[in-house]
Order: structure tokens, then C-alpha cells, then sequence
């Protein structure tokens, strides 16, 4: 494997420097569901990246009215949000510095096409699995991560949370790989949160791949990467990092064969859920400061919800028509049977079905112990008990109280 390099966000064209001070400002931005303030970033970016003319001004400047009259669009429900306000006052001095006038045409995104790859044998470098093998003589080993729902978490090490996590939360970050969930409340009146963007960052690696970001949110789940390309670019290895769209807006899939990986992304409802396969190597390459991976450590103790605590929240379902609901798409009473439970009685929202039924269908088809595959809730030094027991027994002590 070949030691991945650090990619400055900086560079020496003052466009590229406000691109790249987009993307900053957009990774750890916590925005509000409505806002569509990322969407309009992501046009504006596919629509300058490789000008197909040389009148790169003309092309600017279109590309500049249509991220105006998006910010536009978008202002209502983009009050008082960080990105939105540092968009607008780039677009005003873009426009200025390109001498722009405010009417004329506009430039629609356009999705590129493939690039041509170079071939050679560097390429081989860029196959995980092959490189591992010849390395040590055996297959690599892998892990599985998911996030979906209220949100509940499986980490690599096969422990399952429901965590309160409002806002943005790092899902991995290690050399290779950064991925970044934010979750915000179901609906105005739900005490349930949902993941509602993910931002992917495949890192610059030397011979196989350009720094690739993808960005999806509800409602927009795009299949290509933030510069309008479907591959790794133009390097040897570029076809070892791909994006496949498998449902039209609303599944995607992200092959990274250079460090053994792939990713799923969907959208159900209106919220998104995460599913990951990764090399086990790959995954423990990070350092002691970025021990903050919802993979790879669950979520902090401060926001783990405590089942049996939570339960006094306001039930928008009753737990007969969450089970019933709930059974109809899993037929084993495991964690994902009751991740699916907890979700509807919190919500009220039968669709949350659907996104405990995929995600334990890419666990299926991600976790490399299939014995291992379904996860039963256990209460310390105690047997084992069903988070609807648990419901039954709160309930109980809370009618008790009342009393």
C-alpha cells in the first residue's frame, strides 16, 4: 500500500482558494434539514470544474449567477446559517472580481462522463486485495459498520447504540477515509433524530486516486462526486475508486478497491442511512487524536441513550402497531427488530420500517462473520430482554408513579 499524501485545501488560484474554503466551510457546518445551501455549492462546483470552452470568464460568471439565484431560492430557510451567509458575500466578490453582470445567462450542472484512465501496472498497486494477499499470503480481513434510523449504530467491533447525536458526528476518520453524519430532529414536534447529510472524503493517495468528495443530503443523493466525476480522475489507479448509482436518487454505491472498502448510501423517507465494508487494516490506520469514529468506538457515554431512561419521551405510536409494523419486514426479534420498534414509537412513521429492514440487509451482504450477524439486546449482569419488556416494565413504573 502505498502511504497516502496530505492534500492542502489552498492553492495558488484565487478561485481554487474559494472552492476549497467551501468545502471546509460545508464539512463542518450543522445545517438546518430545510436549508439547501449545500445543493447550490455542489452546482456551483460541478459547474466550473473542466470548462469545455476557453472563455473560462463566460463560464464563470454564468456559473456565478445560478449559485446567486440558488442562494436566493434557499434564503428563507437559510437564516442565520453560517455557509449560506459566507456564499452569498463569495458570490458578491466573485462577481465583482470577474466584472460579472447580475443578468445574462446561467450554467446548469453537468454530470462528466468517465475520464479515460491511463493503463500500466501501477494500477495493480491500487487493488487491496490482490497487494494484501501477495503481502502476507492470505485473504484481509473486514469489518462492518451501519448507521441508520433514530440514529442507531453497529460499530466495527459489532457493538449496537442508540445514540442522541444532534448535529455533526465523524463516522470515520482515519488516512484514507473521512465521513461525516449529521442528524437533526425527525419533524418540529419528534424527540426522534435522523442522519440528514453525509459528507465522504476519499483522501489523496499517491498513484491511485485525486481527493474525491461526495455529498448527499435528503433530497439530493447524487451519483457522482462533488466535481462532476464517477471515478478516482485521471491517475493509474483512478478506476480503483468508482461511484454506481443504483436507484435513481435514492441509492448509491462507492467502490474504493485501493483500500478495500465499499460504501452505501440511500435515502429512505427523509432521512439517510450509512452501510459500510472496510479492510481491517485500513480502519485502524489513524492516530491517537482521531479516536472520535462512530465506527470504530460507538458514540460517547454522554450521548448514549439508556433504553429503559429514555422511554419517558412522548410515544407518537403505540408499541402493538410498532411490533406489528415492524414484523411484517423482520422476522427476527433482534436489534434491528427493536432499533425498528424504538424508531416508530418515537416517530410515529411507518416508513422507519424500511430503514431497519436495509440496513440488516447490508449487514448480510457487509459482514464478513455471517454467524455473527444478528445482534441481541442484553442488560448488564442480567438475562436477556427484549427492548419491548423493557417498554412494558417502564411503562409499568411510570403508571406506578403516577398513582
Amino acid at each position: 500500500m502505498g502511504k497516502p499524501t496530505t492534500r492542502r485545501y489552498l492553492s495558488r488560484s484565487t478561485d481554487s482558494v474559494v472552492f476549497k474554503m467551501l468545502l471546509l466551510l460545508i464539512f463542518w457546518e450543522q445545517v438546518d434539514a430545510q436549508c439547501k445551501i449545500v445543493k447550490c455549492n455542489t452546482d456551483y462546483v460541478a459547474a466550473i470544474s473542466n470548462p469545455r470552452t476557453s472563455n473560462k470568464n463566460a463560464v464563470f460568471c454564468n456559473a456565478l449567477r445560478a449559485y446567486s439565484q440558488c442562494t436566493r431560492n434557499t434564503a428563507r430557510t437559510c437564516r442565520g446559517d453560517l455557509v449560506y451567509h459566507s456564499a452569498v458575500h463569495i458570490i458578491e466578490d466573485r462577481m465583482i472580481q470577474h466584472n460579472c453582470s447580475k443578468v445574462g445567462p446561467t450554467t446548469p450542472p453537468r454530470r462528466q462522463p468517465p475520464q479515460p484512465l491511463p493503463d500500466g501496472h501501477v494500477k495493480q498497486a491500487c487493488d487491496y486485495d490482490k497487494v494484501y494477499r501477495e503481502k502476507h499470503e492470505t485473504d484481509p480481513k473486514y469489518l462492518h459498520c451501519g448507521v441508520f434510523g433514530d440514529p442507531h449504530v453497529r460499530t466495527f467491533g459489532g457493538d449496537f447504540q442508540t445514540c442522541k447525536v444532534n448535529g455533526s458526528w465523524p463516522l470515520l476518520d482515519n488516512e484514507y477515509l473521512f465521513v461525516q453524519a449529521t442528524s437533526t430532529p425527525f419533524h418540529s414536534s419528534s424527540n426522534a433524530t435522523v442522519t440528514s447529510k453525509l459528507t465522504i472524503i476519499f483522501k489523496n493517495m499517491k498513484q491511485c486516486i485525486d481527493q474525491k468528495v461526495y455529498q448527499a443530503e435528503v433530497g439530493n443523493v447524487p451519483a457522482a462526486f462533488d466535481d462532476g466525476s464517477v471515478n478516482g480522475g485521471r491517475r493509474a489507479g483512478g478506476s480503483s475508486l468508482t461511484i454506481h448509482e443504483k436507484e435513481p436518487g435514492r441509492h448509491i454505491e462507492i467502490h474504493a478497491a485501493y483500500i478495500g472498502t465499499t460504501i452505501r448510501v440511500r435515502q429512505l423517507g427523509r432521512q439517510l442511512s450509512f452501510s459500510l465494508r472496510m479492510a481491517k487494516e485500513i480502519s485502524e490506520a489513524f492516530r491517537e487524536e482521531q479516536d472520535l469514529q462512530l465506527c470504530v468506538s460507538g458514540c460517547p457515554s454522554s450521548q448514549q441513550i439508556s433504553r429503559t431512561k429514555d422511554l419517558s419521551r412522548t410515544h407518537s405510536m403505540s408499541m402493538e402497531s410498532a411490533r406489528s409494523l415492524c414484523r411484517e419486514r423482520l422476522a427476527i426479534e433482534d436489534m434491528y427488530f427493536e432499533s425498528c420498534v424504538f424508531d416508530l414509537m418515537v416517530s410515529g412513521n411507518a416508513n422507519l420500517t424500511d430503514a431497519a429492514f436495509h440496513a440488516l440487509e447490508d449487514a448480510r451482504d457487509f459482514h464478513p462473520e455471517p454467524g455473527t450477524l444478528h445482534i441481541f439486546s442484553k442488560v448488564e449482569k442480567g438475562p436477556v430482554l427484549s427492548l419491548s419488556l423493557l417498554l412494558v416494565l417502564a411503562l409499568i413504573g411510570n403508571i406506578g408513579h403516577i398513582a
